[in-house]
């Protein structure tokens, strides 16, 4: 989530140009992608911000809907793809942010600060939430934001901070591993500054980071400063599921960067730009060329495809609304 308005690494640059050289074609859609003159369509419009969004293996998806007031719990979300209607699956969701189910159809949820829980949790199916990693070395996260599952159930998550007013206690921004089967959490990697979304390749050997750094850390008093970094960058994953080799694959310069992404079982990237000069959803290719841009009615903030007989569908969170768009597989 980014609000509106507001080992020895091996680094390897390769500035993207597409921010560029795509701006006279920004409101297009790539027939290899997207249909010619595709358009989100919306689906619900009921929320204040709305993130995270995931599908379940029966088809239906799952978003939240995180408030600005720091005494309002936020909640999750249900759209039923069938019956085309939205209704609430958790009404108390601790700030819930990026959601993803695991190979069981266990719900992950990531929930942040401004009186969020600050932990990796799981929502269960009657609606609750259970923290499975809520400290690292006796300290609170700063706020889990987005979360990606490997092929082998372990789960990364980036630990940011854009809003709250809990002080930090952690010294860095990070991309965390948690393992399910014995409950441990290790850094997975720092060489990101600010990290945001998540996403896998489909082989499991690569990670792809957003990093998000806008110079501010949402406590009074912290004004924000200049950008510092908005770039997506690529990470091997090491047999011990460290993070190795950073690349950055698309730099953003002045610009604002990605916020939430997924990725599809061909290996493309599908971005959230929050851009203010050109925003919505770039698609990349493995090596962070893109592909293709499909603008959004405003702001988006995260991306899944469905599931099932609806995997052609590209779900997309914007503002406080849910829309979709097909994608040609």
């Amino acid at each position: 989530m980014l609000r509106p308005s507001f080992f020895k690494s091996s680094t390897v640059t390769l500035v993207s140009v597409a921010l560029i050289a795509a701006t006279s074609s920004s409101m297009r859609a790539d027939d290899g992608v997207f249909a010619v003159n595709a358009e989100p369509e919306l689906l619900w419009n009921g929320g204040e911000f709305t993130e995270g969004v995931a599908a379940r293996s029966d088809g239906l998806i799952f978003f939240s809907d995180i408030p600005s007031d720091p005494a309002t719990a936020g909640r999750i979300l249900m759209f039923n793809p069938a019956t085309r209607k939205t209704q609430v699956y958790c009404a108390d969701s601790s700030k819930s942010n990026g959601l993803e189910f695991d190979s069981g159809d266990r719900m992950l949820a990531c929930c942040g600060a401004n009186g969020g829980l600050r932990a990796l949790c799981e929502v269960t199916e009657a609606g609750l939430v259970r923290g499975l990693s809520e400290l690292f070395e006796k300290k609170p996260f700063n706020a889990p934001n987005d979360l990606a599952i490997h092929p082998d159930g372990s789960v990364y998550f980036s630990d940011p901070r854009y809003v709250g007013f809990e002080p930090l206690a952690l010294p860095g921004m990070w991309v965390f591993r948690f393992d399910p089967q014995t409950g441990a959490t290790t850094v997975a990697t720092k060489f990101a500054s600010k990290p945001n979304g998540i996403g896998i390749s489909p082989d499991g050997k690569t990670i792809y980071v957003a990093n998000t750094d806008n110079d501010s850390v949402g406590l009074p008093n912290k004004p924000a400063g200049s950008k510092k970094k908005m770039t997506l960058e690529a990470f091997d994953i090491a047999d011990d599921g460290t993070l190795t080799h950073r690349m950055t694959l698309v730099d953003f310069g002045s610009e604002d960067g990605i916020d939430g992404m997924t990725v599809d079982a061909s290996g493309r990237i599908f971005a959230a730009v929050r851009s203010e000069r050109r925003f919505g959803i770039a698609v990349y290719s493995p090596a962070g060329i893109e592909m293709a841009f499909l603008k959004t009615p405003t702001l988006p903030s995260n991306c899944c495809l469905g599931a099932g007989q609806d995997a052609d569908t590209l779900y997309v969170t914007a503002g406080g609304e849910l829309y979709c768009v097909k994608v040609k597989m």
